[in-house]
């Protein structure tokens, strides 16, 4: 059972990137999916997440506008399409999921909600 989000790289200000979360022993269509990144020296923090179902988006205002989150259910795949990239976009960029919930609610941005994580991403944006 593994969560792995991909797609990181370097690219300059103003760039665009587009990450992949894909679930390895598990389906990832039944979660929500949450994105955060950690960047040198910061704290973790969530920038958006996905909700199973009806797909509703959160962003945090750092983002918005800017990332856009996406499902495939067909590839069971999760993309944040990241715009505008800034250098202090620059950070590892993780996908996690919360337990498991018969019940369908709205995501929500919050670390402590999740605990299932992939390996991070590097994301580097130069300016």
């Amino acid at each position: 059972v593994q969560l792995q989000a991909s797609g990181g790289g370097l690219v300059q200000t103003g760039g665009s990137l587009r990450l992949s979360c894909v679930a390895t022993g598990f389906n990832l269509d039944y979660y929500d999916v949450g994105w955060f990144r950690q960047a040198p020296g910061k704290e973790r923090e969530g920038i958006s997440c996905i909700s199973k179902g009806d797909e509703n988006t959160e962003y945090v205002e750092s983002v918005k506008g800017r990332f856009t989150v996406s499902r495939d259910v067909a590839k069971k795949t999760v993309y944040p399409q990241m715009n505008s990239l800034k250098p202090e976009d620059t950070a590892t960029y993780y996908c996690a999921t919360p337990p498991l919930s018969l019940f369908s609610s709205p995501c929500v941005v919050t670390e402590s909600v999740y605990n299932f994580w992939g390996q991070g991403t590097q994301v580097t944006v130069s300016s």
